[in-house]
């Protein structure tokens, strides 16, 4: 799932990724030393996705970093994702340059580990931003308290643990640089190591599938009780209802639309198939962490206001700043 491009080995004597379209051959890194590769233009577009996922997450890094008011566990959550985002960024530049600049199979094996061990703590780290709305709407009156802290500071505790232990696997050893016939639609990570990750996905994509359900039943009850305390529904009942259910379905699709397709070709796709066919269900997966910080960072009128800060020196801009709680979707 979290894997990312590395170089593909042809069984020439110069392992290079062959041309867009071509070949049949998946995903790998090069073993062999040799000769200049051929530029791809799927890498080409791997890298400039990365350069953007590392421009887009590294501003919301500093802005968080850079604010004190920004240190609620929301915004906690949300420097977990940028973070993890800004890395999986830097993971794709780095594995473009070792592709065809180094060339060193130790090197290349910390890249792949590099990159699932970054793509793994951004989707965690979804799941956290998940619980924690579900958990402000459900426990609103104790939201704001110490329990939750030690809660968020746990969830991203094991979120990277786990994201760090998935990275180490196929440096450690868990890798078919020896064993081709156990080769993944990624080399060098292993059939059983992608169908870990994919299984994994799915298993996080349901749990948060089932908490947003729940967060759209405890929206709609909400502003359905505020409604009847006022004695009638207005016409803003139902906007409002519609608007919270409508912002959900984008999160959850959007994250679906990513990632679904290449956990699925992970899962049933085989090492002969096309190359292209990994690139073109692995680049969309990328741009799950480019739509991120727009999502949960800069539609945020919190973080807003600190790029006002940050990049004017004042705050007294002439748009009206509504302070928005966890909840707010």
């Amino acid at each position: 799932m979290e894997a990312a491009a590395a170089l593909n080995e042809s069984g020439a004597a110069a392992p290079r990724l062959p041309a867009a379209g071509g070949g049949n051959a998946s995903l790998e890194l090069s073993s062999r030393p040799p000769a200049p590769a051929a530029l791809n233009p799927w890498d080409v577009m791997l890298c400039v996705s990365g350069t953007a996922i590392a421009c887009e997450n590294a501003l919301v890094v500093a802005i968080i970093c850079y604010s004190p008011a920004l240190r609620t566990p929301m915004f906690v959550l949300v420097g977990s994702l940028a973070t993890a985002d800004l890395l999986a960024g830097l993971g794709l530049i780095l594995n473009f340059v070792f592709q065809y600049v180094i060339r060193s199979e130790t090197v290349s094996l910390l890249t792949v580990g590099f990159l699932v061990a970054s793509f793994a703590a951004s989707v965690s780290s979804l799941l956290a931003i998940t619980v924690d709305r579900y958990l402000s709407l459900y426990n609103a009156l104790t939201y704001y308290s110490e329990r939750t802290v030690l809660c968020v500071h746990t969830m991203l505790a094991g979120a990277w643990g786990v994201s760090l232990c998935l990275g180490l696997l196929p440096v450690l050893g868990w890798n078919c640089l020896h064993d081709r016939a156990a080769c993944s639609v990624v080399r060098p990570l292993t059939k059983s190591n992608v169908t870990l990750l994919a299984a994994s996905f799915f298993l996080i994509f349901l749990i948060m599938l089932h908490l947003y359900i729940e967060i759209c039943k405890i929206v709609c009850r909400h502003a359905h009780q505020i409604a009847l305390q006022q004695h009638f529904l207005t016409a803003s009942h139902y906007v409002t209802t519609k608007k919270g259910v409508s912002t959900l379905a984008i999160i959850l699709g959007t994250f679906g639309a990513s990632w679904l397709p290449f956990a699925i070709y992970c899962v049933v796709g085989d090492p002969d198939y096309p190359s292209v066919y990994t690139y073109a269900t692995l680049l969309p997966a990328t741009y799950n962490s480019m739509i991120n910080p727009i999502i949960y960072a800069y539609r945020n009128q919190e973080i807003q206001r600190s790029m006002w800060v940050l990049f004017c020196g004042c705050c007294q801009a002439k748009v009206s700043f509504r302070s928005r709680s966890p909840s707010d979707v």
